[in-house]
């Protein structure tokens, strides 16, 4: 008998509590129900099957960064953990703010993402933004409101410009909010109280206060409730390292610990997971350094830590302890990225896109060996997780059992773009 569908994963236990059979075809789901007959079956009895994961908040690196980070160690080290999608940030070396430095990021993804990929266009006063939409930069931003690592702060005045343009394209901005004090950045608590909550709340409302244009805004890393509220209604990303670590968790010079916003005091951190039902999307902002970076002296060691591959794992094991429906976990990993991006979304319907992650019922220690990334190590070593023991894109198998295959990853290019055709990624002709 002739296939009808690529794939079906059988005894899928969905968020509302049915079981059935996903057939996909084509990359979409197709059937829902008694499973049609295939090339292959998953049997998914006793998993947890989530759709495959936007992580809207990533870097990258690549190119001059290359020996931190790359577009095939990243996209792998993603779709590792249960993420089929990633949003690449545009402060980059060079930044994002010509066409040509965009259209090289694309074309340097293409080559070797093993994922699917968007890339947002950065800004800086006198670049063409609209040129950058046409181009097809996803969004706008991350814009920094105060400075961070390889990337200065704008002045009120230019992001206010800056938010009136992307208005006028129909665009979305994604904001970066912090005050920063003067003083010596010397350890955990001196990079904490020079940026602290409070700050960053203050930071959140002039950005509100400076939208007089309308312009869709999405706040980066809120690490404290009082930016949430601050944000009023537009949306809101919180990551696993606000949730789950504090600054207590690390010696006063580890550097390890060093992000920006900074990790918070337990009381802070607590009261950001107690607003976990208003934050709209959990994103890594994977920014990998290498460990020999990491060990210079506290005030030069430099911010970010990488997140990507543990992101779902951390939170779903968190879910499962705290018995937090997985259908917030959904919404907030896969569901709301889409909706705010416009890309469709992957899950149990027919017609969705054919990405999910398939998880076992235990957990694990999180271990820096286990991990693919470039940085070789993690905050979160020793963390309890759930990692997929099968990823599928686009109704694809493309990682199983620590084994990756070749896939056919996309670019999904913002809804300005003016090309003409929406090139394939060339990774599936990449060794496994």
């Amino acid at each position: 008998m002739q296939a009808r569908c690529d794939l079906v994963l059988t005894n899928v236990l969905q968020p509302g509590g049915r079981v059935a059979d996903l057939s996909l075809s084509g990359g979409m789901v197709c059937h829902v129900g008694a499973g049609c007959t295939a090339h292959e079956t998953i049997d998914c009895r006793g998993m947890t099957v989530l759709p495959g994961a936007v992580d809207m908040h990533v870097h990258m690196r690549g190119r001059d960064q290359g020996y931190k980070e790359d577009w095939a160690s990243g996209s792998m080290s993603a779709l590792a953990g249960g993420v089929t999608v990633v949003v690449d940030q545009p402060n980059t070396i060079p930044p994002l703010t010509t066409p040509l430095s965009f259209s090289q990021r694309v074309a340097e993804a293409l080559k070797a993402s093993r994922c699917h990929f968007a890339i947002n266009a950065g800004y800086v006063p006198g670049c063409d933004l609209p040129a950058l939409w046409r181009e097809g930069a996803m969004a706008f931003g991350e814009l920094f409101a105060a400075a961070s690592s390889y990337a200065e702060g704008l002045t009120p005045g230019d992001l206010g410009r800056a938010l009136g343009v992307v208005a006028a394209l129909g665009g979305l901005c994604t904001i970066h909010a912090e005050e920063v004090s003067a003083g010596l950045d010397s350890d955990l608590r001196s990079h904490h109280a020079l940026r602290t909550p409070e700050g960053e709340a203050r930071a959140v409302r002039r950005v509100m206060d400076l939208n007089t244009s309308g312009c869709r805004l999405h706040f980066c890393h809120m690490s404290c409730p009082g930016s949430i509220r601050n944000a009023c209604n537009s949306t809101v990303e919180a990551t696993p390292h606000h949730l789950f670590l504090s600054l207590e968790d690390f010696s006063s010079l580890d550097a390890s610990g060093k992000v920006n916003p900074p990790l918070r005091p337990v009381p802070v951190r607590m009261e950001l997971l107690s607003a976990w039902d208003r934050i709209d999307v959990l994103a890594s902002d994977h920014a990998p350094h290498t460990v020999p970076e990491k060990a210079q002296p506290f005030e030069r060691a430099p911010s970010g830590i990488p997140g990507v591959e543990t992101m779902v794992p951390l939170a779903l094991a968190y879910c499962r302890a705290k018995q937090i429906p997985l259908s917030s976990l959904i919404e907030k990993t896969s569901w709301k990225p889409c909706e705010i991006l416009g890309i469709k979304r992957a899950g149990f319907q027919v017609g969705d896109r054919a990405d999910f992650a398939i998880y076992p019922p235990g957990d694990v220690a999180i271990e820096a060996e286990m991990l693919h990334s470039k940085a070789g190590w993690t905050p979160f070593e020793g963390k309890r997780a759930v990692f997929p023991g099968t990823v599928i894109m686009d109704g694809e198998a493309v990682f199983r059992d620590g084994t990756f295959f070749p896939g056919h990853p996309s670019w999904f290019p913002g809804k300005g773009f003016m090309g003409t055709k929406l090139p394939r990624n060339s990774a599936d002709t990449a060794q496994p």
